[in-house]
């Protein structure tokens, strides 16, 4: 069976948006049986050499499935939806607009919002390297609400894997304040998190999982 190594244990600040939610929600949709392995963060289980040898970064989320090991959970969604030939497109055309918006979140969103994020714990709010952060992922939001703007789903006309990643993105770690802002965007977020298996995905998860 397909095994998740995923938290068991985490800071009480990450709880909740870490990022191993991105592969237990899209396995949830796409009904394909796993089991859980879990790593206790605090307790340094990321830093074990058996761990390392599966993932050298010392990070979650990790599969393993019949031997082949993934890890990065945009290649891990990927991948399963290779091989379930669920929440992605049978056509190139389509496969590619997944490819692309699954990429864009991972990248064009996400870093600088998360950065912003980042920033903003560690040297305050206010700062110029904060502020200029913040325009970057304003202007990246407001370009993002543009292109939903009279769409239902990111890639294509269906929830696809492209769906959870920018979602994830866009809410966990983020400074929900920057998304208020954006109708579409915000629209968009919650419609993606009202599906019934994100909200069974995150409630096993809070259950689950212990803070720190």
């Amino acid at each position: 069976m397909l095994e998740v190594y995923g938290f068991s244990r985490v800071n009480e600040i990450a709880r909740g948006n870490t990022r191993d939610l991105r592969v237990l929600w899209a396995l949830e949709e796409m009904a394909l049986p796993y089991e859980i392995v879990g790593i206790d963060h605090p307790n340094h289980e990321l830093d074990t050499p058996e761990f390392r040898a599966k993932n050298p970064f010392g990070q979650l989320p990790v599969i393993v499935d019949d031997g082949a090991v993934v890890t990065e959970s945009g290649a891990i969604l990927l991948y399963l939806a290779r091989k379930t030939g669920k929440l992605m497109p049978r056509d190139l055309a389509g496969e590619a607009q997944v490819l692309r918006w699954s990429l864009a979140a991972l990248n064009t969103i996400e870093v600088p919002v998360l950065t912003s994020w980042f920033v903003d714990m560690y040297e305050g709010k206010g700062t110029k390297p904060s502020d200029a952060l913040k325009a970057w992922a304003k202007m990246r939001l407001e370009q993002l609400d543009g292109w939903l703007a009279n769409r239902r789903f990111v890639a294509t006309d269906e929830f696809t894997v492209a769906d959870i990643l920018m979602t994830h993105v866009i809410s966990a770690g983020t400074d929900q304040s920057l998304v208020k802002p954006h109708p579409n965007v915000l629209s968009y977020q919650q419609r993606c998190m009202d599906r019934p298996m994100w909200k069974k995905t995150i409630e096993a998860y809070r259950e689950r999982v212990e803070a720190a």
